[in-house]
């Protein structure tokens, strides 16, 4: 029998046959998972012994379990998965990985979608009105899930591969100067107030102005270092005249961390910006949205897609394409050269009439021509 034994904070696998001796991390440090992985990999060495067909009889649970452990992801993202999979492990869990198929996840999305439609903010609604994201982002880390099953030769197929996405509302909400003034106003402390006009005027993500540094702010030549982003690019935005003035104003706290309490990190805002929301009249505001603020800004004042999406690091321009319809001059100018030409018939109409003034001009001067270009 495969035995296991713990190194560190991981228990390791050690099976004796014919022998050899085979070794390896269960990459789990949970006991009984682990002991199912080594009489798991014990079952196949002995199937491939006697040339018998391989049977990966792990259940979803199992190799979910692998999954996440061996995530090398940040700690947000993979708590994201975890939060997800509370969702469809219970639909899952006890099934064999090389038997789930495409069906089983489309009854699934299907399951989740009434789900959704039923709760009591969507009754009445239409299904185009209603977002399903959250079923989206589900099927999506299925789909991430299946393709380390495929990689660890659990399965040959992933079945969440090909599944339509659903309906989608764009979250493009955006701000007048005048609620953007009140939504910072109804701040309730400098910290909260310096944070919503930071977002607004950088368009950096929540968590990117919470783990800045003050080594990443060069106020000398007017540019800060975004590092270690969602996309795990660095990015670089300059400093305009007013972000600068709130920078200087900022006082330094043991010369680390931006933003910070007593000169520790700070983690979250959501309490203090829903203050400030609900200080300023505002609904349904979120704090991501003030990034839209800042992008939806730079659309309006005839900035380029393309270079409104290097200062958000967008890694494709699909990304930034939803902000198009904030520039409907220059779109106006695109469909006036495809469409806005006149016709042969009045371009004949136009010669026809030309031609009937310069023999009129020619008439009134005595059958002399101010211009002999018009002959």
């Amino acid at each position: 029998m495969a035995s296991i034994y713990k190194r560190n904070d991981t228990y390791w696998y050690q099976i004796r046959l014919d022998g050899f001796r085979y070794r390896g991390s269960t990459k789990t440090d949970n006991k009984k998972l682990a002991q199912q992985i080594a009489n798991t990999i014990e079952a196949d060495l002995v199937r491939k012994k006697f040339s018998m067909p391989v049977k990966n009889n792990y259940t979803f649970l199992t190799a979910w379990e692998q999954y996440i452990n061996s995530l090398s992801v940040n700690n947000k993202t993979k708590e994201l998965r975890m939060y997800l999979s509370k969702h469809f492990l219970p639909d899952f869990k006890d099934k064999q990985i090389s038997e789930i198929s495409q069906s089983h996840i489309k009854n699934y999305q299907l399951k989740r979608k009434i789900e959704i439609m039923a709760l009591p903010k969507n009754i009445g609604k239409k299904e185009s009105e209603i977002s399903f994201r959250s079923v989206n982002l589900e099927v999506n880390t299925l789909g991430h899930f299946f393709n380390f099953c495929i990689e660890k030769e659990l399965t040959e197929k992933n079945p969440a591969a090909g599944v339509k996405k659903l309906n989608e509302l764009s979250r493009l909400k955006t701000l007048s100067d005048e609620d953007i003034l009140k939504l910072i106003n109804g701040a309730s402390n400098k910290l909260t107030k310096d944070l919503i006009t930071f977002l607004i005027l950088s368009g950096c993500r929540k968590g990117e102005a919470l783990n800045l540094k003050w080594d990443d702010v060069d106020l000398q030549n007017d540019v800060i270092a975004i590092k270690g982003t969602k996309t795990k690019y660095d990015r670089y935005i300059p400093i305009s005249k007013p972000l600068k003035e709130l920078l200087s104003r900022i006082e330094k706290v043991q010369d680390v961390f931006v933003f910070n309490r007593n000169g520790a990190k700070l983690t979250d805002f959501k309490r203090s910006f829903k203050t400030a929301c609900r200080n300023a009249g505002l609904k349904d505001l979120h704090i991501h949205d003030l990034r839209h603020v800042f992008a939806s800004t730079l659309t309006m004042n005839d900035v380029s897609l393309y270079k409104t999406g290097i200062l958000l690091g967008h890694r494709t321009p699909n990304m930034t394409q939803r902000y198009a319809h904030l520039k409907p001059g220059e779109l106006k100018k695109e469909i006036e050269k495809a469409f806005g030409r006149k016709s042969p018939e009045e371009l004949k109409k136009d010669e026809y009439e030309r031609a009937l003034n310069i023999i009129r001009e020619y008439e009134k001067n005595g059958g002399k021509s101010n211009d002999a270009d018009d002959i």
